[in-house]
């Protein structure tokens, strides 16, 4: 997978794009703010960099909308996010560790599947 493919929401992707992409970032996320607090950075400084994070945020919900259609869904279902008690959980299970569609689907061809 290129880089450039993580700025679109067409297509689809493999589950294992998705951890890979929400483990770095998350644990990318996690250490600046463990070094900041360890560093005992102003609040300002905190601020700026929370917006400087915003982008990666946004590519996040890319991700998951290319998983969402991998699953056969339409990428709308990332506001299954605002539903209180499940929003989480349901994300997690259908974009983290449900197969998704074999071969091709309304959204593309399979990811998995050599191109011929």
């Amino acid at each position: 997978m290129q880089i450039s493919e993580l700025f679109t929401s067409k297509g689809r992707i493999p589950r294992s794009t998705f951890w890979i992409f929400f483990l770095v970032l998350y644990g990318v996320l996690g250490l600046i703010g463990f070094l900041m607090d360890r560093a005992g950075v102003s609040n300002t400084i905190k601020t700026i960099v929370g917006l400087i994070m915003f982008p990666a945020m946004l590519v996040g919900l890319l991700v998951q909308i290319r998983r969402w259609h991998d699953r056969d869904k339409s990428g709308w279902w990332v506001l299954i996010g605002f539903v209180p008690c499940i929003e989480w959980i349901w994300a997690l299970i259908e974009c983290g560790f449900l197969k998704g569609t074999t071969g091709p689907n309304k959204y593309g061809p399979d990811p998995l599947q050599p191109v011929q």
